[in-house]
This record gives C-alpha cells, structure tokens and sequence, in this order.
C-alpha cells in the first residue's frame, strides 16, 4: 500500500495517527535546521516537517516533483494555514522514498504554469495538468458529463454509440478523410456530427436517442471553437416538434447550470425570431446581459447629405450617459476597422442639450429634435454609427454593441441569460456565385412544407430551425428534420442537388424515408462550450485535457505526423507534388 490518506483529508482529529502518504514532491523550505516540504496529490496538499539529520538529508537529495512516498505520525503545526483543509497538521516522517524520479529541469513552475506560453504548456500538457487551476477545469468537464448522462437517462432517453468511421458527405465543413487499405482509392471519412445516424435511429423505432458524441471537422479555431475534435451532446426524439425539444433542453440547461454555479440562471427562454435578432442585436447569437440595441437609423438621414452615409444602410447604437473622451471613440472606431469596417460616425446631445459629434455639423435644424427622438437620445446621450452594405452593416452593428458594452462596463455580472433564435431562413445566396444555398442545416424541415418549396420564393421560407445561445456564445443549433421524401427531393432541388446527388451522398436517409419515417427532431448542445461557461474560461483548449493548438496541431503527441513509406504503400497512396506558379 503506497498511501494510508490522501494529501487533502488529514486534519486535527489524526494527530498521533501514524500515516503514509504518496504524491509530487512540490516545494521544499530549507531552514538549515529544519527543512519543511510540501506534497500533492490530486486531493490537495499536505505539509512535511523533517528535523532528524537522516530525513533532512534525504529529502535535500530529492528533485522537486519527483514522487515520493512519506511515513510519518501526523502533528499539530505550528504555524497554522487555515485555508487549506490540512492546514492544522503536518506530518514528521521516519521514512521517505522515491517512487519516481524527476530527472528533467521542468520547462515551467508548476503552481504559475499558466503564465508560461501556451506552446509551452501543450507540449507539456502532463505537467501544466498538475497545476490545480488546470486540472479543476478537467475534473469539472468530467462531472458536467456525469451530470448529463444522468439527467438524459431520467427523462427516458438511451445512449446509444454511432459510428466513428463512415462516409463523406456535405455537412457544411470539410472532413476529416481515412484511407481504406481494403478498398484502394476509397476514404472513410470521420462524422462531423452523428446527424444521418441520429435520424436513422428514428426510423428505427428508437424513441429517445442521446450521446455525448465526438465530432470531426477541418475548421479553423476560434476562442470558442477548438479545431478538429470536440464533443456535444447529442440527441433526437421521435414524435416531437420544436417545443417537445424546447421543453427538455430548458430542463436540461437550466438544472446544469443552476447546479454548477452560483450565478443566476433565467429559467424561461425568450425565443427571438432571427430577423429579429439581426436587426436589434447584429447577431444571432445575442448576449442578452447587454442592455443596448442596434436600430436601423437609414431613413432618419435619408435626405441628409453625409458622404460617409450615401447609399447605404445605416445602423446605429445609442447609449446613456456617455461621458468618454475621443480617444475612447478612437479606440472602438479601430475595432470596428479591425474587422473591415470603415469606421464609425457619431452624435451627442451634450449637457446644454446641444448636437456634437462628427456628422453634427451636418445635422439641419429643424431635423435636430426628430433625430434625437427617433434615436432616444437625452441629454449627455451618444451614438455611433455604422455605414455599409447591408449584411456587412447588420455585422458591424454587432461587434459595435459587444465593444461597446465591454467597453462601457455594461455587462450584467454573475448570470447566464439563455434564448431561442427561431425561424432562419431555409437558404441563401451565396455572395460569391448567386447561387441559392442551404443557410443552415440541409435536413431541417421548411415552415409551410412541400407547398411553400413550390410556391414561394426561395429565399422567403423559414426553417424549423433553432438554436440556443447563452451569453452571446451559440452553445447549439437544432432542428424539426425533414422526414418526407418528396418534401427532401424538392429542398435538395432548390440548392442545386438533383435526386441522383442524393441517392449518392445521402443513401441511407434517401431510402430509410421511403419506409416509413416519423416526425422527429433534435439538437446537440456543445459540451465544451457549456464547461467554458461553467468555468468562466474565455479560450475553450483550457477545458480540453489535451487540445490541440490554433493551428490544429497536437505538441504534445507530434501530431499531424508523416507516416512511412511501407504505411502508405499499404493505402495505395502517393504524394504529388504541385509546381508553384
């Protein structure tokens, strides 16, 4: 037996116990005569005190985290630490072993691990996670996780595992592709979500269907999105609409989050209309702790003349109390150019009641007070203007709010506000092509059905489709799926795939409908994102246990890697390299 107590549970009540203890040998405080010495385990962390010649010279012997095994009768300490649940004891050791020694000088401290670069810490990821910070994050994924199965499981739902190797299909970001050594020239691809398996479940008779599912996608990393791999929880349910998914994910999320944090948690869910959301937030996925809106301020200087404005449409953010410099001014106008704005335009009604700004000048008269009015501008109230096309104006709008809620210390503290976006638009044009194109998930059910795919314009038909949105990040998009052939073959059509396009990359829904399919629908709340909340981290690899970096590489295993020449042989697979122009 390596240990008798963990490092975090001897107190007072195990004085003159005679106790062994195993962890990382963490800090050592030389006095000459005495030598006190920390060890941590994953519970905590108990101090040593050596006074014999023997101990004292054992433990100088000894590289800091090694680990080590101490026997010893646990005492009262001398010099108490009431924050630390050992904090009334230590332990004076007879004995002292090394279980496994720390040959290597360590690339950064482990208690300031966090301070070091992130490379750093990647490629030492096995010691940047004994860093307590970190692994607290990871120990909080795994009890989210435990959370969630059970919490599924008691609303009638059955985990149910789907595979990992399948077929490439267009999902809406690219593969992750795997040679077949059986079948040369033909890939495997990772699933970029469990979507097609999950629907055919219903098919299946599989009434509620749940996982915590790995999914797969060649995507660039962002703060809240971590290339290649990440994890949602996955489910369906047959025989359900929009607010038969609406009810449980409410369920779901509020008891997570309530049971998780002590921040307060809005147990009703608006649901916002996503045109609604694009005009009053710029976003569709809106942080609703921020008090300001974007209006759209276009026809208020419709017949004024301001250069900067001239054929475009125009939005605007207002705010109270405004009392920054131009300097703070110059500062939010970069952001906005940072993300290929133009700039920013402004207004103030100062505390004589008097119009100043950049465009104030150009502000007749007898036009003052309507503007002011349709703006909701007061006395000591600004706002700043945004002029462009109008999808590159409605994102601007956007980012202006966010900077300028930040910015302006808006932000309502300590809560997590939930919403529904609903009702997105079924396609798009894509801006490059003029082509129609599904704007969201392809499976998703039109609003009116086959009659509105043949009726109506195009671009006028809303989905059933959804998604949840917590504190200005998109934790999940869902939908009613389309179940009905004849109403798939007609959608497909729209975006440009014929009947033979389907038939080809989506064989199995293509035929599993004809066989009597039920209504069903579903939603796949993003697990690292909900502990990214959870733990109030901002950059999503902190709750990953080993994340690949930005540039989706691996540091600590070496990954992407090449293989040999015997491996690719196997595959039938050769390298051709392209000439540079």
């Amino acid at each position: 037996m390596y240990r008798t107590h963990t490092c975090g549970e001897l107190n007072i009540g195990n004085v003159s116990q005679r106790v062994k203890l195993a962890g990382w040998l963490e800090s050592v405080r030389d006095l000459g005569s005495v030598v006190f010495f920390v060890v941590r385990d994953f519970y905590g962390v108990t101090q040593v005190v050596a006074s014999s010649d023997e101990m004292m010279a054992k433990i100088r012997e000894i590289s800091r985290e090694s680990t080590v095994q101490i026997s010893g009768t646990v005492i009262e300490r001398s010099n108490p630490n009431p924050n630390i649940p050992t904090g009334l004891i230590e332990i004076e050791p007879d004995d002292i072993k090394v279980l496994g020694k720390c040959f290597e000088i360590l690339p950064f401290q482990i208690s300031t691990s966090n301070e070091s670069k992130e490379e750093t810490r990647l490629k030492y990821r096995f010691l940047d996670l004994r860093n307590p910070t970190n692994k607290e994050k990871i120990i909080l994924r795994s009890n989210i996780i435990y959370f969630l199965r059970n919490k599924m499981m008691s609303k009638g739902f059955y985990e149910i595992q789907t595979p990992i190797l399948t077929s490439s299909s267009p999902e809406g970001a690219r593969d992750y592709l795997v040679p077949s050594r059986i079948h040369p020239g033909k890939f495997y691809a990772l699933p970029q979500a469990p979507q097609q398996f999950k629907q055919l479940l219903m098919v299946s008779g599989i009434d509620r269907y749940f996982q915590i599912a790995p999914c797969f996608r060649d995507e660039d990393a962002r703060a809240d999105r971590s290339p290649g791999e990440f994890y949602q929880l996955d489910m369906e349910m047959a025989f359900a609409e929009q607010e038969d998914i609406f009810a449980v994910v409410e369920d779901v999320l509020t008891d997570l989050f309530t049971n998780f944090s002590n921040w307060s948690v809005n147990t009703t869910f608006p649901r916002i209309k996503y045109k609604d959301a694009i005009e009053k937030y710029g976003s569709d996925k809106p942080d609703l702790r921020n008090p300001l809106v974007v209006c759209d301020a276009t026809e208020m200087f419709k017949d004024i003349e301001i250069a900067f404005f001239k054929d475009k449409v125009l939005k605007a953010v207002a705010v109270d109390n405004f009392d920054k410099s131009r300097k703070f001014i110059d500062e939010i106008t970069k952001k906005i150019r940072d993300n290929d704005g133009d700039g920013l335009a402004w207004l103030k009604v100062d505390a004589d009641g008097n119009l100043v700004g950049s465009i104030a000048k150009y502000i007749p008269s007898d036009k003052a007070d309507a503007i002011t009015k349709s703006l909701g501008l007061k006395r000591n109230s600004a706002a700043m203007f945004i002029a462009d096309e109008r999808k590159k104006a409605e994102k601007l709008s956007g980012i202006l709010r966010n900077e300028l809620g930040k910015a302006l210390d808006l932000i309502k503290g300590e809560s997590y506000e939930f919403c529904w976006i609903v009702d997105f638009p079924m396609y798009e044009l894509n801006d490059e092509t003029g082509e129609i194109e599904f704007s969201h998930n392809p499976f998703s059910m039109p609003q009116g059905g086959l009659d509105a795919l043949k009726s109506c314009d195009p671009l006028s038909i809303s989905a059933y489709q959804y998604d949840v949105v917590c504190n200005g990040i998109e934790l999940s998009s869902g939908a009613v799926r389309n179940h009905d052939p004849e109403i798939m073959l007609k959608a497909f059509e729209i975006a440009g795939y014929p009947e033979s396009v389907i038939q080809t990359k989506f064989p199995a829904l293509y035929n599993a409908f004809r066989y009597g399919a039920p209504p069903h629908a579903g939603i796949a709340p993003g697990i690292d994102r909900m502990v990214m909340l959870l733990a109030n981290e901002p950059n999503i690899r902190e709750v990953i246990a080993f994340p690949m970096n930005k540039n989706a590489q691996d540091l600590l295993m070496g990954a992407p890697a090449e293989v040999t020449q015997k491996q690719l042989d196997e595959l039938k697979l050769r390298f051709q390299e392209t000439k540079e122009n």
